[in-house]
């Protein structure tokens, strides 16, 4: 008899998954790039954070939607095939789990290694920086592997934890700010002056980056309890929160430092920040918990990626799919599957590396792989909205037909703003894309029963 995965998160820990998966990295990662990017325009850069908000939620409104009629392995692919039939859900499972799911948790573990050689003094390119980013990605993975309900605890407190930065600058920022002079300086004072619909494309693909991972927290919905009811309510509530709280961080280190010198300061710009309004000392130690809120986006990105291979495996599809798809009794973790997600974090990790920390070792096939999947992944979800629009007759108007519009167009101007800002790296992307998919075509006809 086998095991399957059983029913063990509530509704609380499904909104800190949300919410944790999604806030961290992105927020310290990307602010600045937002920055730099509008030119030091914070009002356009807080017009970009909301766009990619309104885009999120849309499309995370719609799935709970879904959510409400959809439930077996993988949210996202249960979607997909249940819109648009098994052999979709089979090509979107396949995606996420060699593409999607990887990409994020290599850059992560990079980003999370990054802020700890920011704090340590170490260069964010070298040698110890890569090793720490092994050690943070092994380490995830066996916290995720050898027990998935610490894992869902360390979930829950590192999204409390990563709040308190953020918290912390949006309010002391943003009053010290007010007092100062500095964020209405800041606010009237664009430092380089950009044209202004190609920097809002560009912005508004960075935040993308910080708003996404949010879908992968569909991927524990058959470990949900009350899953129909709790992940549209933890879908909805996290990502109303996460928009929330990234521009009042964002108006916060407006009131911390002159944008020129927040620019300047590279990735040195967000300690920079916490040091001159909580004094040297004071700005280090909250600092921490930067590193702490990195390692919590870490932890539920590696959640998804463990079950990437499963969640098709368990359909029947994919290579060897009675491997993948076996339960550990002892930690009811799909190990086999969880091992081939760690193989894959390793080598995006490398390729990101190479393609973006070192001198270019790809040549053309350089590309940004912490933002262009979103090219894909909002492309694969047009189909899957407009299939629902038509066979959910039975839904309200606002639901079947405002919202996934709203959500459609939200992923058409997504993909257009990532082609735009990122140009021939998005054919060469597109290219190792179609490679990977051509490869899981030929398992896509070797399906058995159903577990």
């Amino acid at each position: 008899m086998e095991t399957k995965l059983e029913k063990k998160y509530g509704l609380v820990t499904a909104i800190a998954m949300v919410v944790g998966i999604v806030i961290g990295s992105g927020v310290f990662f990307k602010a600045e790039k937002v920055l730099n990017e509008t030119g030091g325009n914070l009002t356009l850069g807080i017009v970009a954070w909301v766009i990619g908000g309104i885009i999120m939620i849309a499309c995370a409104y719609t799935f709970a939607v879904m959510a409400t009629r959809y439930e077996y392995v993988n949210g996202v692919v249960d979607y997909a095939e249940a819109t648009l039939g098994p052999k979709y859900g089979y090509f979107v499972g396949w995606f996420m789990a060699l593409i999607y799911y990887p990409t994020l948790t290599g850059v992560l573990a990079w980003v999370s290694a990054r802020y700890t050689c920011v704090l340590l003094g170490f260069s964010i390119t070298g040698g110890e920086c890569m090793v720490i980013a092994c050690f943070f990605l092994i380490g995830s993975y066996a916290l995720n592997a050898l027990s998935p309900i610490l894992a869902g605890k360390f979930q829950v407190s590192t999204t409390i934890i990563k709040l308190i930065p953020l918290l912390l600058m949006a309010v002391f920022g943003t009053i010290i700010g007010l007092r100062s002079g500095m964020t209405v300086y800041n606010f009237t004072t664009v430092v380089n002056e950009v044209n202004t619909s190609n920097a809002l494309f560009t912005a508004v693909v960075a935040t993308a980056f910080a708003y996404e991972g949010w879908i992968i927290a569909t991927s524990i919905n058959a470990e949900l309890k009350n899953a129909k009811k709790n992940l549209p309510l933890a879908l909805v509530a996290g990502t109303f929160i996460i928009m929330l709280v990234y521009i009042l961080y964002y108006v916060g280190l407006a009131g911390a430092v002159k944008n020129e010198v927040m620019m300047a300061g590279g990735e040195d710009g967000a300690k920079l920040a916490f040091q001159t309004i909580f004094s040297t000392v004071g700005g280090s130690l909250i600092f921490i918990f930067v590193i702490i809120s990195c390692l919590g986006t870490l932890n539920g990105l590696m959640l998804g990626c463990t079950r990437g291979l499963y969640s098709v495996a368990a359909r029947g599809f994919g290579p060897k799919p009675k491997i993948f798809s076996q339960v550990d009794s002892e930690t009811n973790m799909p190990t086999n599957s969880s091992i081939f997600g760690l193989l894959l974090c390793g080598i995006w990790l490398l390729f990101f590396y190479g393609a973006n920390l070192t001198e270019n070792w790809f040549g053309f096939f350089s590309f940004d792989s912490s933002e262009l999947p979103i090219v894909t992944i909002y492309a694969m979800y047009i189909p899957i909205f407009g299939m629902m629009m038509i066979k959910e007759k039975d839904l309200r108007f606002f639901n079947r037909i405002v919202m996934p519009l709203i959500a459609i167009a939200g992923c058409i101007f997504m993909i257009i703003a990532a082609c735009f800002s990122h140009g021939m790296a998005v054919v060469a992307y597109l290219i190792v894309f179609a490679v990977i998919m051509a490869i899981g075509a030929v398992y896509s006809n070797k399906k058995t029963n159903r577990i």
